[in-house]
């Protein structure tokens, strides 16, 4: 056997377990099939966490900001790389895994690194595989043009440049605001009556409201995309009336999927439409012998995020407790709101 534990998902909470098996004296091999903190590192640069920094932190390792502000994503990426460094953790990234057996009392895993594929043995095996692998997809015509992206990046592209953005959520609120202010011309097409405010981070939606109600920000509310052209989008709304905007790139911002395969094929029985893994929330074991998840991934494709780095830390206590023979952790207190 290779180690007593296998890893497959470097994000926050995959990390924060290496530190704790590492700490334990429990070998662990770790994969990720991309960088550590991948997800976020597809954020558009600058971007700032919503939740507080000590909410974020991992391993015991306090997270500062120069200015004493809410992480971005540099400063959180830097922040996961010094992690790895500080405890020498083994990763091995751009590794992905592609299959998994049950070999006795052990798994037996396949990765594939370039064109060649590896194996390995583990007595354990924790998925921390995340919950955003993939963009929700809407499938109308013009979808997948090349001025249509699922990903917000840097808004300086959008300069001077009539912008689109279909969701009414977090990121496409905050995207479209960075992108106003970089000088583009913004509009929103959102499938409901009205933004939620509540649902809306505090610091967004006074501006983004204000925006909207002096028309420097136009929203086109209970609309969906009809097709997409080069150049402009038609929108559809409630009443079937059709309205053709203008539009050099479309964002749509309108959520992400998690991939369960790796999950699947572990044999976890998966529930509901977003198939979250079914799992012993004292433990986080699956209901196969062995196959524990942590993270994000927990919940599947959340239609409504309630899972997030800062109420997932607990994972790894619940982890290390059942693989060390000791009682599981009490149940942290609920945070009153998470602010993710």
């Amino acid at each position: 056997m290779n180690a007593d534990v296998a890893i497959i998902g470097a994000g926050p909470i995959g990390i924060e377990l290496a530190v704790a098996l590492k700490k334990q004296g429990i070998s662990y091999l770790h994969f990720d099939a991309r960088q550590i903190g991948y997800t976020i590192s597809w954020f558009a640069p600058q971007t700032r966490f919503f939740s507080s920094n000590e909410r974020i932190a991992i391993a015991g390792i306090p997270l500062f900001t120069p200015d004493q502000t809410k992480c971005t994503r540099e400063e959180y990426l830097a922040y996961l790389r010094a992690i790895v460094q500080q405890f020498d953790l083994k990763v091995n990234t751009y590794e992905p895994v592609v299959n998994i057996a049950r070999d006795r009392k052990e798994f037996l895993l396949t990765t594939r690194r370039g064109d060649r594929e590896l194996k390995y043995r583990s007595g354990k095996l924790v998925l921390a595989t995340g919950g955003t692998e993939r963009p929700r997809k809407l499938d109308v015509p013009g979808a997948d043009l090349p001025h249509v992206s699922h990903y917000f990046q840097d808004p300086h592209q959008y300069f001077q440049q009539d912008l689109l953005i279909v969701g009414g959520r977090n990121s496409a609120v905050e995207a479209a605001l960075r992108c106003h202010h970089a000088g583009a011309r913004v509009t929103m097409s959102y499938r409901k009556p009205q933004f939620d405010a509540a649902s809306i981070k505090y610091w967004l939606w006074p501006e983004m409201n204000g925006l909207i109600q002096s028309g420097k920000l136009r929203a086109h509310f209970n609309t969906t995309v009809k097709k997409i052209f080069p150049g402009g989008a038609v929108l559809v709304e409630a009443d079937a009336r059709e309205i053709e905007v203008a539009a050099d790139f479309v964002l749509l911002l309108i959520g992400y999927e998690a991939d369960m395969s790796l999950v699947r094929m572990a044999g976890v029985e998966l529930k509901d439409a977003g198939q979250a893994p079914v799992f012993d929330e004292a433990t986080m074991q699956t209901n196969v012998p062995g196959v524990y998840v942590a993270g994000t991934a927990v919940a599947g494709t959340q239609s409504k995020y309630q899972v997030f780095i800062e109420n997932c830390h607990v994972h790894t206590e619940r982890i290390l407790a059942s693989l060390t023979g000791k009682a599981p952790p009490s149940a942290p207190e609920p945070l009153e709101r998470p602010e993710s």
